[in-house]
């Protein structure tokens, strides 16, 4: 069938994206679903920092790509196999997929799956295949983001890359559960795992980091601190309940037992490192450049008996886990809405990076209806 999306063909172009125009909304043509895979109809789309990593370049893919990777979409076909869900369900789009078998599936979300992985690096479909070729006469393969390429009026996906959620969720909602709730909810949950007793701080409060934050005051805990560089940031974080909020320059001996790196720098993991307090542990769920090194004293560790603890995609379980996230909004208890500061149509996806590039933005949700 015929759709449109966002294809990236070049990276690293300079900003203003509004200008050099890095993503081209063009007509591409999608096949069929296969044998375990559904077609679905998106309806809004989260603009990720994980997106803006392979439009920068820090994050290399192979080229083109249709990107986008948090997304809700409605079932529109069902491929050969697939029986638990149904035409018009609204689904969550997660892009990490799981293929249950694999050693690292069976460590319960701390290890991503091996072969979901390695289709995401070759950005095919998990576990094979492309689906959407250039509408042109050579109907050359545009590669797939992360198993879901949700910059697009419609993917097809493997049935492993979908997680049900109820109508009642609203989609914009619904698409930010599937990645940045996901990840920086499972940080705190799944990996830093508080007490009662235990302060959280949370170091970066862009979309990943405020849903850490919103997800640690939503459970029994001593206080929840923010730090992030943007006053504005900080300011909303305290709004939403944070006991104290910090830049890294006014943080000074702050300390806390469990802190959440969110924000994939060097400097930030370094921030929160000195900011764990002893005996702590340091969860760091930001994806810097491969290249990027970051400056630790090592017998800290041995010292004061301290945890590094990375965290990837939350160390989730998506089945299991997107569906806790939205019964706690349904429950008023995980103020979602909070988190999207703005909603843009597919056509503006150039100047949506350029906002989140300069941190003007916590998340914005590209809506279909627009």
């Amino acid at each position: 069938m015929r759709i449109e999306g966002a294809v990236l063909r070049e990276m690293r172009r300079p900003q203003p994206y509004a200008d050099s125009r890095p993503l081209t909304i063009e007509p591409l043509d999608l096949d069929d679903p296969g044998p375990g895979e559904v077609r679905i109809r998106l309806t809004a789309a989260g603009v990720c920092h994980s997106d803006l990593s392979v439009v920068d370049g820090n994050r290399p893919r192979p080229l083109p790509m249709l990107l986008g990777h948090e997304g809700a979409g409605v079932v529109e076909a069902l491929g050969e196999g697939v029986d638990d869900l149904e035409i018009g369900e609204q689904v969550v789009t997660v892009f990490l997929p799981r293929c249950g078998v694999c050693a690292n599936c069976l460590t319960d979300g701390k290890l991503p799956c091996i072969p979901g992985s390695a289709t995401n690096a070759a950005g095919t479909l998990p576990f094979d295949g492309h689906r959407v070729r250039l509408h042109d006469e050579k109907g050359a393969e545009v590669l797939h983001h992360l198993g879901a390429s949700v910059f697009a009026t419609h993917a097809v996906v493997n049935r492993a890359s979908l997680v049900p959620v109820g109508d009642d969720v609203p989609a914009p909602i619904a698409a930010v559960l599937g990645c940045a709730v996901l990840t920086g909810g499972g940080a705190v949950l799944n990996a830093g795992a508080p007490g009662p007793e235990d302060e959280v701080m949370i170091v970066g409060l862009g979309g990943v980091g405020m849903a850490a934050l919103i997800t640690a005051l939503s459970i029994e805990t001593a206080g929840v601190i923010g730090v992030d560089a943007n006053p504005d940031k900080l300011e909303a974080a305290k709004e939403l309940g944070a006991v104290e909020a910090y830049t890294p320059e006014t943080l000074g001996e702050r300390k806390a037992p469990i802190v959440i790196e969110c924000v994939g720098h060097p400097r930030a993991f370094e921030t929160a490192f000195a900011a764990t307090a002893v005996g702590g542990t340091t969860v760091t769920v930001g994806l810097p450049s491969p290249d990027a090194e970051a400056r630790i004293t090592p017998v800290t560790l041995t010292a004061e008996a301290r945890t590094v603890v990375g965290s990837y995609l939350g160390s989730a379980v998506p089945s299991r886990d997107i569906p806790i996230y939205a019964q706690l909004w349904r429950e008023g208890k995980l103020p979602v809405e909070e988190l999207i500061s703005d909603t843009v149509a597919l056509s503006e996806i150039n100047t949506a990076f350029d906002a989140l590039a300069e941190g003007r933005v916590i998340r914005q949700v590209i809506d279909f209806t627009r």
